[in-house]
């Protein structure tokens, strides 16, 4: 009589563990008295199918070997064992990735003091369910599309955990431009913009990954809204998505224009460049201003990660205006994060909100597909050049049989 598939399967250390010895031969494990097998692989399928699934043994994922704000210098592609999903995980293949500001922040070990390389790189990602586990199955099946927020990112497979992931009718970009940029946004400006109808809303880096939202969340509560960008290609981008005055600040002077053109003052400033604008945005507030730091991208590819900031006066204009300066840390507020992304999802299903990804088409060599794109996409952000959220196309649709 031959043994199931399930035993000769198994690894053989495990079987003996549970079963006992094997020195009688198969009778010990393949008797004549029928029993429920120990591992019941009927469901295998279900749980994490490489055959139907199209899973290769290996992949590739991008690395942080060293700590610095260089991305180039501190990451590398390397090739490593697809993970296997844990009882609650899911094994997501990645169809498109995001790339953020913060993502060398991250490389620099600026989020943890205590991170020590290797560790993997990337926040967010976008993909087809491929495995998972147990546990898992009771909200999620093989070919359902998630996207997710979760460290390691930047690789062909990951497992995340069920809970961390959000369930999308597609893995069509824009429903990534929501997880981070899109979040930022939508909390910060509720919980800490206090936006009232009428009021003036300036927006710097607007036609950015997270401006973009921020201009259109703005103009929803009925603000006049002004955003900062470096092209007239993104002034007009911006006037596309409702942003009342767009400024070029390559060809206008950004300190004259506010002053003339708003000299009662800026009441809510969404602000994440840092340096000389954060200073501009402090002098330009109005009373009872609120300017909400979000980030200071001018300086992170410094050594500190800090643009110069002269804030030697700044309790003083913050007292003579009754003003607020506050900060914002998605992580800190992730109790607003399910019904932030909830309502972001609706507006833009009901074509109430316009999630713009920058795929790098435009850039000399051409769209960012796979991995290796990833340290080309980061330059780009960081050149200014993107028009809403920059992404990565990792892989394209499958095209096995499978129910993928």
């Amino acid at each position: 009589m031959a043994c199931p598939v399930w035993a000769t399967s198994a690894p053989r250390a495990f079987l003996v563990s549970l079963v006992g010895s094997t020195r009688r031969g198969t009778d010990s494990l393949c008797g004549l008295v029928p029993r429920r097998p120990i591992i019941d692989m009927s469901y295998s399928a279900h749980f994490i199918d490489f055959q139907g699934s199209s899973i290769p043994s290996s992949m590739k994922k991008v690395v942080v070997n060293k700590l610095s704000s260089n991305f180039r210098e501190a990451a590398s592609v390397r090739t490593v064992p697809v993970p296997t999903p844990a009882d609650a995980d899911l094994l997501v293949r990645n169809r498109f990735v995001g790339i953020n500001a913060s993502d060398i922040n991250y490389s620099a070990g600026r989020y943890d003091p205590t991170a020590k390389p290797p560790f993997d790189a990337g926040f967010e990602g976008i993909g087809e369910i491929v495995g998972l586990g147990l546990s898992a199955s009771s909200r999620y099946t093989v070919g359902d599309t998630v996207a997710y927020f979760s460290s390691g990112a930047f690789a062909e497979y990951i497992a995340v955990p069920a809970k961390e992931s959000v369930p999308v009718p597609s893995a069509k970009p824009e429903f990534l431009t929501l997880l981070v940029s899109g979040a930022t946004a939508y909390i910060a400006l509720k919980r800490l913009g206090d936006l009232a109808v009428g009021e003036t809303v300036l927006v710097t880096a607007a036609a950015g990954g997270t401006g973009q939202f921020a201009v259109q969340f703005a103009k929803q509560v009925g603000c006049h809204v002004i955003g900062t960008c470096s092209s007239n290609e993104k002034a007009g981008f911006l006037k596309s998505i409702g942003c009342d005055r767009p400024i070029n600040y390559k060809t206008e002077d950004l300190s004259k224009t506010l002053k003339n053109e708003y000299p009662n003052g800026i009441d809510v400033v969404y602000e994440s460049v840092g340096g000389s604008t954060l200073e501009l945005a402090v002098n330009c507030l109005a009373k009872k201003g609120r300017l909400i730091v979000i980030g200071f991208i001018s300086g992170y590819q410094s050594a500190s990660g800090f643009p110069q900031f002269r804030g030697a006066t700044l309790p003083v204009k913050l007292l003579q205006k009754s003003a607020s300066m506050r900060g914002f840390f998605l992580p800190h507020f992730m109790s607003d994060y399910t019904e932030a992304l909830t309502s972001m999802m609706q507006m833009f299903a009901t074509g109430k909100l316009v999630c713009e990804v920058d795929y790098g088409d435009l850039t000399q060599e051409g769209r960012f597909v796979g991995l290796e794109s990833v340290f080309r996409a980061v330059d780009y952000m960081y050149a200014g050049k993107n028009v809403g959220k920059v992404v990565v196309e990792v892989a394209p649709p499958s095209n096995s049989n499978s129910k993928l």
